[in-house]
């Protein structure tokens, strides 16, 4: 039997932020995604939708289309930024590095997971006493010297055969403790770590619930390790023809990004990795004002995209990326429930159009 839509008639939002909630309590860090796998494969299964699995961790999703001669796909990606174990300490104490574009006072000290090959640990993630003196290494980080991933360290209180006999090792993943990761509602806005992309990952879960019978063939792709470099998209796209790709991505609010609107989408004309292709822009931008949205336009500087990335490297003819104005990116972010259902909508009656 097919699932009702989550969005619900007397509160719009209160689907949205059920579903994105059920998806950033499940742990993705890169790499290590088989908790937010297992979410997505049976939601797929619930929805009857065409679906598989790749080597690279993909989870594509196919709505197959009345003119099979032309390919487009939609990416949202599944996996979180995060950190790794470096190394464990005669006296328990475990190092960690960043895994994408994590920094540790985005995290503060806490609680986190560190996800084992046999069981999760906890751990708290320890920047050292503030009660000391200038004879301390901690001293400096008070007043001189941003605080890296090399001057932190977790701390659970067991040893290392403990710690290895949980399956703790260098590559382990380390993550937000899960009770952290809750999201807050602010009126219209969702606040959460790891909007980027669990938000897009319930867009894209709506449109395989809503979209029936497209223009041509669409393939939802839930995809792997973009963080770190896009990896899924590039595996998918070198094996597979796509003619279009979208993005489904946050989009960072900064002074040096002129977005008037945190409620209407974005749609970005450059990034780190390149341009992005004017004609695909323009025909989402002429969809989305048919059906009452305006799209804003936004080149953006330290960011990349599956769509960037694939552009580039040559794998797909036309590449377009598709957002949401969201605060504090790769920290508690926070985005207006809106911008995500407009890019819902958008895609929508771009597929069908």
């Amino acid at each position: 039997m097919k699932e009702e839509s989550p969005i619900s008639s007397h509160d719009p939002y209160a689907g949205w932020f059920e579903l994105i909630g059920q998806l950033v309590l499940r742990h993705s860090p890169s790499g290590a995604e088989q908790e937010i796998d297992s979410f997505l494969l049976e939601r797929l299964r619930s929805l009857e939708v065409q679906h598989r699995q790749d080597e690279a961790g993909n989870i594509v999703a196919h709505i197959p289309g009345k003119n099979d001669s032309h390919a487009v796909a939609i990416t949202a990606h599944k996996d979180e930024i995060a950190a790794l174990v470096k190394s464990i300490g005669p006296n328990g104490l475990v190092r960690v590095r960043k895994l994408g574009g994590a920094f540790p006072w985005i995290y503060g000290e806490g609680i986190v997971d560190l996800l084992g090959d046999r069981r999760t640990i906890q751990g708290v993630l320890s920047f050292g006493s503030r009660h000391v003196s200038h004879e301390s290494p901690q001293k400096c980080f008070q007043e001189e010297k941003a605080l890296m991933w090399e001057d932190v360290w977790v701390d659970t209180k067991l040893d290392k055969k403990e710690l290895e006999a949980a399956g703790i090792r260098p590559g382990t993943r380390m993550v937000i403790g899960k009770h952290r990761k809750a999201p807050f509602r602010l009126g219209d806005y969702i606040a959460s770590y790891t909007l980027d992309n669990k938000a897009s990952v319930a867009i894209l879960l709506n449109l395989a619930q809503r979209l029936k019978l497209p223009e041509v063939d669409v393939y939802l792709v839930f995809s792997a390790k973009e963080e770190v470099g896009a990896l899924g998209a590039m595996y998918l796209t070198q094996r597979q023809r796509i003619d279009s790709l979208i993005a489904l991505e946050i989009c960072p609010k900064s002074a040096e990004y002129p977005i008037a609107s945190d409620t209407a989408p974005t749609l970005v004309s450059q990034d780190g990795h390149g341009l992005y292709d004017e004609n695909l822009n323009r025909e989402i931008a002429e969809t989305a004002s048919c059906i009452g949205i305006d799209c804003q336009f936004v080149v953006l500087s330290g960011f990349g995209s599956d769509a960037s990335m694939a552009m580039k490297n040559g794998h797909v003819g036309r590449a377009a990326c598709l957002g949401f104005p969201t605060d504090n990116t790769h920290g508690y972010e926070i985005a207006h429930f809106a911008a995500i259902e407009g890019c819902l909508k958008t895609l929508e009656a771009w597929c069908s159009r």
